[in-house]
């Protein structure tokens, strides 16, 4: 097959070169939507290797809007592909659960079940005792891995489930608690010496 004739072909402008443009932005833009957290997660050398496969797939997209540059489709098709890839990017960064985030739950209950519980399941936890609006609160504060977020949520609802909670990403932590049973394992693998 000529592949000038199928490059002119009906199929091909209408239905394969869109989709290439919207595979296209939708690689490049969750690419780079994946390189913005990992330079906010401090990455440093992530990001710029995805930055330049990025890069590559985007002039690869471009290219063939600025060859028709008069086409209306092929415009909207890039623009899908951008919304799409934003989209895409964000549920991938969600997947994977890169990084470190600080927990703030603050409670006015009685949270002394939730304050036990959470320490004996090894979670790192500050309580301070508070003044809210409507009286007194418990806040109580644990850095995690984002990937911990469910199940320690599931933790605080299960025992006080009208408590406020705020998360917050972390881009450094120095010392603590941050894995739920690392200090079990840690207490185990001295025994055994």
């Amino acid at each position: 097959m000529d592949w000038s004739v199928f490059a002119q072909s009906d199929i091909f402008k209408w239905v394969i070169l869109p989709a290439l443009i919207i595979t296209a932005r939708l690689c490049d833009v969750s690419l780079g939507t994946m390189r913005v957290i990992f330079i906010g997660k401090g990455y440093r050398f992530l990001a710029p290797l995805i930055g330049f496969f990025e890069v590559m797939i985007w002039l690869l997209a471009i290219s063939q809007i600025m060859n028709n540059l008069t086409n209306i489709f092929y415009m909207i098709t890039y623009a899908l592909g951008f919304a799409m890839g934003n989209f895409l990017g964000m549920a991938i960064e969600r997947r994977i659960s890169l990084g470190t985030v600080i927990v703030r739950v603050i409670t006015r209950v009685e949270s002394d079940g939730l304050v036990e519980f959470l320490r004996t399941s090894d979670y790192g936890i500050t309580v301070i005792d508070g003044e809210g609006a409507t009286g007194p609160v418990k806040l109580i504060f644990s850095v995690m891995e984002r990937k911990q977020i469910p199940d320690f949520i599931e933790i605080v609802k299960r025992f006080n489930p009208g408590a406020f909670y705020t998360i917050e990403d972390v881009r450094f932590v120095h010392s603590g608690i941050i894995d739920p049973g690392r200090e079990k394992r840690r207490r185990l693998q001295s025994k055994r010496k």
